[in-house]
């Protein structure tokens, strides 16, 4: 079976998102912006939630954690998909490709946990105010981070288990622009029933319970709210709606795509679009940009580093004209200096 992989198919063609040349040219500068924007908007949130001391508290070192993990999850085939806008021939090796796999269903896995530790935290905060601080530990904290990468391992580990040795002998085309594990099974040699079977297990069985776990977590916490204060229900239903949004926009595409694995259907180059492109942008502006103590730590954090180099190079622009006279003064006195 290894001998026939190595030996038959070495590499896998993607189709990439689409045929058209002047679209594909659009794509590039359009995926170029979006994921520059996405790594820096991430890096802003995990630089500002470590280096503000005002910061250092549970929901925002999760919220750093979910920008880490945003970022890897843009670039694990993002970076190669707007590369491949400017070739013809569209490849990827099969190592290449396991390893997409690997990170994809590493770094989804570990997001999916990440957000049911993120809504936890919000719980706990509206259930035990007063042992907010005792629950949430800068202990409890970090076994959930570590959680969270653990059960991500473990889940990606359980995938290729049963996809690192399927017997690939042709053909080795497919319709998306990353190794996406439905796709990969169905060009296998063999019946891929059973292991679509694993993938629902595994996978679909994931992807909802932890869906369920924050619908329900949100839908207790909005409850909760309800019956203690009614004019707090207002702010409070419009940001758990900014985040069911995002969690319906991650998960709605996972659940859609590895709940029903047997038949692969054109809109799901889009839904892969969105957990691997959109999600990770989407969630800095959902969770940071409507959090008011966020955005003054970012404010403070630019005008500290960033408004004083500006300051000085706008000095420096507006006194280059007396710089060039006094150089040029001094370049007429060499003459007189030498003779």
């Amino acid at each position: 079976m290894d001998k026939a992989n190595s030996s038959v198919v070495s590499e896998f063609v993607l189709l990439g998102l689409c045929s058209s040349q002047k679209l594909q040219f659009f794509y590039f500068f359009f995926f170029s912006v979006l994921y520059m924007v996405i790594v820096l908007g991430n890096l802003l949130i995990i630089l500002t939630v470590t280096f503000d001391t005002s910061l250092h508290s549970p929901m925002y070192f999760l919220l750093g954690n979910l920008s880490f993990i945003d970022i890897c999850q843009a670039s694990f085939a993002t970076p190669k998909m707007i590369a491949d806008f400017l070739s013809e021939h569209k490849t990827i090796s099969f190592s290449g490709c396991i390893a997409q796999i690997f990170f994809i269903h590493l770094f989804t896995g570990g997001e999916m946990v990440l957000l049911v530790s993120m809504a936890y935290d919000r719980y706990v905060a509206i259930y035990k105010p007063l042992y907010y601080v005792i629950i949430m530990s800068q202990r409890t904290c970090t076994v959930l981070v570590t959680i969270s990468w653990a059960v991500g391992l473990v889940h990606t580990l359980s995938q290729l288990s049963f996809t690192v040795n399927l017997p690939f002998c042709g053909p080795n085309v497919m319709d998306s622009f990353f190794c996406d594990l439905p796709r990969v099974t169905k060009l296998a040699c063999l019946d891929s029933n059973i292991i679509e079977i694993l993938i629902v297990v595994n996978s679909g069985v994931l992807s909802l319970s932890t869906f369920s776990l924050l619908v329900s977590s949100y839908i207790i916490i909005l409850v909760t709210i309800l019956l203690k204060s009614s004019a707090a229900m207002a702010k409070t239903f419009s940001t758990l709606a900014s985040h069911i949004a995002v969690v319906i926009l991650f998960f709605g595409p996972c659940i859609f795509i590895y709940v029903w694995p047997f038949t692969i259907y054109p809109v799901d180059k889009l839904l892969d679009i969105f957990y691997t492109v959109f999600t990770p942008i989407l969630n800095p502006i959902i969770y940071t940009l409507r959090n008011r103590d966020m955005k003054a730590a970012i404010r403070k954090i630019v005008n500290y580093y960033l408004r004083p180099r500006i300051i000085s190079e706008m000095s420096l622009v507006v006194n280059f004209p007396s710089l060039r006279q006094n150089s040029f003064k001094f370049l007429r006195s060499i003459p007189c200096l030498i003779f």
